[in-house]
Protein backbone atom coordinates (compact mmCIF):
# COMPACT_ATOMS: atom_id res chain seq x y z
CA UNK A 1 0.00 0.00 0.00
CA UNK A 2 1.76 3.40 -0.95
CA UNK A 3 -1.39 5.62 -0.40
CA UNK A 4 -4.53 6.18 2.38
CA UNK A 5 -7.19 8.47 2.38
CA UNK A 6 -8.16 9.23 6.22
CA UNK A 7 -11.60 10.78 6.92
CA UNK A 8 -12.17 13.48 8.80
CA UNK A 9 -11.72 12.95 13.01
CA UNK A 10 -10.53 9.21 12.17
CA UNK A 11 -6.68 7.61 12.30
CA UNK A 12 -4.67 5.20 10.62
CA UNK A 13 -3.45 2.11 12.29
CA UNK A 14 -0.56 2.50 14.25
CA UNK A 15 1.80 0.30 12.54
CA UNK A 16 6.09 -1.01 13.21
CA UNK A 17 7.91 0.12 10.18
CA UNK A 18 10.22 -2.61 8.89
CA UNK A 19 14.19 -2.30 8.34
CA UNK A 20 13.82 0.79 5.95
CA UNK A 21 13.38 4.22 6.35
CA UNK A 22 10.00 5.40 5.67
CA UNK A 23 9.01 8.79 4.53
CA UNK A 24 5.24 10.50 4.22
CA UNK A 25 4.15 12.69 1.95
CA UNK A 26 0.78 15.17 3.47
CA UNK A 27 -0.10 18.41 1.44
CA UNK A 28 1.45 21.46 3.23
CA UNK A 29 -2.26 22.76 3.90
CA UNK A 30 -2.89 19.23 5.84
CA UNK A 31 0.02 18.51 7.53
CA UNK A 32 -1.26 21.59 10.28
CA UNK A 33 -4.70 19.31 10.46
CA UNK A 34 -3.35 16.43 11.95
CA UNK A 35 -1.48 14.52 15.24
CA UNK A 36 1.64 12.26 14.51
CA UNK A 37 2.98 9.73 16.54
CA UNK A 38 6.74 8.75 15.38
CA UNK A 39 8.37 6.76 17.31
CA UNK A 40 8.38 8.36 21.00
CA UNK A 41 7.30 11.58 19.71
CA UNK A 42 3.56 12.78 19.67
CA UNK A 43 3.59 15.77 17.75
CA UNK A 44 0.35 17.95 17.88
CA UNK A 45 1.50 21.20 16.16
CA UNK A 46 4.41 22.92 13.87
CA UNK A 47 4.74 19.27 12.54
CA UNK A 48 6.85 19.70 9.10
CA UNK A 49 8.06 17.45 6.35
CA UNK A 50 11.16 16.13 8.29
CA UNK A 51 9.00 14.79 11.28
CA UNK A 52 7.33 12.70 8.83
CA UNK A 53 10.59 10.54 8.23
CA UNK A 54 9.99 7.44 9.90
CA UNK A 55 13.28 5.36 11.24
CA UNK A 56 13.57 1.58 10.82
CA UNK A 57 11.86 -0.40 13.25
CA UNK A 58 9.89 2.76 14.57
CA UNK A 59 6.00 3.20 15.95
CA UNK A 60 3.81 5.37 13.55
CA UNK A 61 0.21 6.53 13.46
CA UNK A 62 -1.77 9.54 11.93
CA UNK A 63 -4.20 11.29 12.84
CA UNK A 64 -6.97 13.61 10.93
CA UNK A 65 -8.32 16.50 13.29
CA UNK A 66 -9.19 18.51 10.05
CA UNK A 67 -12.83 18.51 8.70
CA UNK A 68 -11.91 16.79 5.62
CA UNK A 69 -10.41 13.99 4.48
CA UNK A 70 -6.76 13.41 3.98
CA UNK A 71 -4.70 11.82 1.69
CA UNK A 72 -1.32 10.44 2.75
CA UNK A 73 1.53 8.50 0.88
CA UNK A 74 4.40 6.47 0.98
CA UNK A 75 7.94 6.59 -0.16
CA UNK A 76 7.31 2.23 0.53
CA UNK A 77 5.10 -0.30 0.48
CA UNK A 78 3.12 -0.16 3.90
CA UNK A 79 1.32 -3.61 3.38
CA UNK A 80 3.51 -5.60 5.31
CA UNK A 81 4.23 -2.83 8.65
CA UNK A 82 3.07 -5.24 11.69
CA UNK A 83 0.21 -3.49 12.79
CA UNK A 84 0.16 -2.86 16.96
CA UNK A 85 -3.09 -1.23 17.44
CA UNK A 86 -5.92 -0.91 14.80
CA UNK A 87 -8.52 1.75 16.55
CA UNK A 88 -11.57 0.34 14.82
CA UNK A 89 -11.31 -3.04 14.92
CA UNK A 90 -14.41 -3.59 17.07
CA UNK A 91 -16.58 -0.76 15.88
CA UNK A 92 -18.92 -2.70 14.19
CA UNK A 93 -19.28 -5.19 17.07
CA UNK A 94 -22.30 -5.16 19.54
CA UNK A 95 -21.18 -2.74 22.15
CA UNK A 96 -21.78 -4.87 25.33
CA UNK A 97 -20.59 -2.66 28.44
CA UNK A 98 -18.41 -4.86 30.90
CA UNK A 99 -19.68 -6.49 34.07
CA UNK A 100 -17.58 -5.85 37.46
CA UNK A 101 -18.36 -9.33 38.59
CA UNK A 102 -15.47 -10.96 35.87
CA UNK A 103 -13.04 -8.14 36.97
CA UNK A 104 -13.76 -8.64 40.77
CA UNK A 105 -13.38 -12.43 40.68
CA UNK A 106 -10.49 -12.83 37.86
CA UNK A 107 -8.36 -9.50 39.01
CA UNK A 108 -8.80 -9.12 42.53
CA UNK A 109 -10.46 -5.83 42.36
CA UNK A 110 -10.65 -4.73 46.53
CA UNK A 111 -13.95 -4.20 47.72
CA UNK A 112 -15.58 -0.35 48.96
CA UNK A 113 -15.74 0.78 45.83
CA UNK A 114 -18.30 3.86 45.99
CA UNK A 115 -18.74 3.88 42.01
CA UNK A 116 -18.28 2.51 38.75
CA UNK A 117 -18.40 3.65 35.31
CA UNK A 118 -18.83 0.75 32.45
CA UNK A 119 -18.35 0.91 28.71
CA UNK A 120 -17.65 -1.70 26.35
CA UNK A 121 -14.10 -1.07 26.04
CA UNK A 122 -13.11 0.01 29.98
CA UNK A 123 -14.49 0.06 33.14
CA UNK A 124 -13.64 2.02 36.50
CA UNK A 125 -13.89 1.19 39.75
CA UNK A 126 -14.08 4.34 41.76
CA UNK A 127 -12.68 4.79 45.51
CA UNK A 128 -12.26 7.25 47.88
CA UNK A 129 -9.13 8.66 46.85
CA UNK A 130 -8.10 6.42 43.39
CA UNK A 131 -9.81 4.99 40.73
CA UNK A 132 -8.65 1.46 39.21
CA UNK A 133 -9.21 0.98 35.38
CA UNK A 134 -9.33 -1.96 33.24
CA UNK A 135 -9.25 -1.44 29.18
CA UNK A 136 -9.65 -4.45 27.40
CA UNK A 137 -7.41 -6.12 24.96
CA UNK A 138 -7.51 -4.19 21.58
CA UNK A 139 -8.98 -1.45 22.33
CA UNK A 140 -7.91 2.27 23.76
CA UNK A 141 -9.35 5.46 25.84
CA UNK A 142 -9.52 8.72 23.92
CA UNK A 143 -6.33 10.93 23.29
CA UNK A 144 -7.45 13.23 26.09
CA UNK A 145 -7.19 16.37 28.57
CA UNK A 146 -8.34 17.63 31.22
CA UNK A 147 -8.71 21.41 32.63
CA UNK A 148 -9.31 21.06 36.31
CA UNK A 149 -7.21 18.51 37.56
CA UNK A 150 -4.06 16.65 36.95
CA UNK A 151 -3.94 12.96 37.08
CA UNK A 152 -1.31 10.06 38.71
CA UNK A 153 -1.37 6.68 37.19
CA UNK A 154 0.66 3.56 37.95
CA UNK A 155 0.66 0.56 35.46
CA UNK A 156 -0.59 -2.59 37.37
CA UNK A 157 -0.50 -4.50 34.36
CA UNK A 158 -0.69 -5.36 30.68
CA UNK A 159 2.00 -3.85 29.36
CA UNK A 160 0.06 -1.05 27.73
CA UNK A 161 0.95 1.83 25.15
CA UNK A 162 1.20 5.03 27.20
CA UNK A 163 0.27 8.76 25.83
CA UNK A 164 1.65 11.20 28.34
CA UNK A 165 2.56 15.13 26.96
CA UNK A 166 4.53 14.87 23.73
CA UNK A 167 5.98 11.41 24.27
CA UNK A 168 4.50 7.93 23.99
CA UNK A 169 6.04 5.15 25.40
CA UNK A 170 5.64 1.73 24.54
CA UNK A 171 5.04 -2.18 26.10
CA UNK A 172 4.92 -0.25 29.47
CA UNK A 173 6.48 -2.20 32.61
CA UNK A 174 4.22 -2.56 35.40
CA UNK A 175 4.91 -0.06 38.33
CA UNK A 176 5.83 2.60 35.99
CA UNK A 177 4.26 5.87 36.96
CA UNK A 178 3.08 9.06 35.38
CA UNK A 179 2.19 12.19 35.91
CA UNK A 180 -0.68 14.15 33.58
CA UNK A 181 -0.83 17.95 33.97
CA UNK A 182 -3.53 19.96 33.42
CA UNK A 183 -4.40 20.35 29.50
CA UNK A 184 -1.84 17.64 28.29
CA UNK A 185 -2.81 14.77 26.08
CA UNK A 186 -2.74 11.66 27.28
CA UNK A 187 -4.44 8.07 26.54
CA UNK A 188 -3.87 4.10 27.31
CA UNK A 189 -3.83 1.73 24.40
CA UNK A 190 -3.99 -1.76 25.03
CA UNK A 191 -2.18 -3.91 22.49
CA UNK A 192 -2.82 -7.29 23.57
CA UNK A 193 -5.37 -10.00 21.21
CA UNK A 194 -5.71 -12.37 24.49
CA UNK A 195 -8.78 -11.20 25.23
CA UNK A 196 -8.24 -12.09 29.27
CA UNK A 197 -5.24 -9.57 29.35
CA UNK A 198 -6.41 -6.37 30.45
CA UNK A 199 -4.37 -3.17 30.91
CA UNK A 200 -4.83 -2.29 34.54
CA UNK A 201 -3.86 1.25 35.94
CA UNK A 202 -4.58 3.04 39.41
CA UNK A 203 -5.47 6.52 38.86
CA UNK A 204 -5.07 9.36 41.49
CA UNK A 205 -5.50 13.06 40.90
CA UNK A 206 -5.07 16.69 42.70
CA UNK A 207 -7.79 19.40 41.40
CA UNK A 208 -11.55 19.01 41.05
CA UNK A 209 -12.33 15.55 39.78
CA UNK A 210 -15.20 15.94 37.38
CA UNK A 211 -16.67 13.30 35.05
CA UNK A 212 -17.33 16.25 32.76
CA UNK A 213 -14.41 17.99 32.80
CA UNK A 214 -13.04 16.31 29.21
CA UNK A 215 -11.71 17.40 25.95
CA UNK A 216 -11.56 14.09 23.50
CA UNK A 217 -9.57 15.30 20.36
CA UNK A 218 -9.29 11.84 19.14
CA UNK A 219 -12.52 9.19 20.15
CA UNK A 220 -12.47 6.22 18.03
CA UNK A 221 -14.92 4.62 20.44
CA UNK A 222 -16.99 7.28 19.82
CA UNK A 223 -18.16 7.74 23.65
CA UNK A 224 -19.75 10.95 24.47
CA UNK A 225 -20.72 11.72 28.16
Amino acid sequence: MLNEIIPTKRGTNLRKNDSKELTIFISQKDIKNIFLINGHNFNTDKISSSDLIIKPSDFYMIINRGNNEIEISYDNDISNHEIIYNPYKHENAKKINIEPNKLEHIYNAPNGYIDTLSKWYSFKFSYLHYNLIFVKPEMGLSIQTHQHRNEFWEILAGEPIIISGNRVYYFVRTGTKFQNLINTYHSVINPNQDRDKFVILKEGWSGDFDEKDINRFFNPNQYFD
